[in-house]
């Protein structure tokens, strides 16, 4: 009985052993993804500090671009206006191809014209 006791002791010592070995490891491979990480990130902050005041410059133009807008499209219309063949225009657009008779109020048994 002692035999056995202290048989399975061993096995159960060198299991976890075994286990200790495997997670550490696995840990090992962690922490060398970690350092490699860190460097990348460090590469990055480095990139965006060249690339910030680039960016805040776009966002400035952008403004003055999304201010001028309404007076562009206003420009647009003008010409838009000038240069039609007919100046007088419709009030509701119809397609080329003439008004459209809708189903759906067949299924309900309204006749339309």
């Amino acid at each position: 009985m002692i035999v056995l006791t202290v048989v399975v002791i061993v096995l159960l010592i060198a299991g976890l052993a075994f286990y200790l070995f495997w997670v550490g490891t696995l840990l090992t491979g962690i922490a060398t993804n970690l350092e490699a990480c860190e460097e990348s990130v460090q590469q990055v902050n480095r990139d965006a500090a060249l690339i910030g005041p680039g960016v805040e410059h776009i966002n400035r133009s952008g403004g003055t671009v999304a201010g001028a807008l309404p007076l562009l499209y206003g420009f647009a219309e003008q010409i838009v206006r000038k240069a039609s063949p007919n100046p007088t225009r419709p009030d509701v657009a119809v397609p080329a191809s003439g008004r459209r008779r809708s189903r759906l109020f067949d299924g309900v048994g309204l006749k339309t014209l």
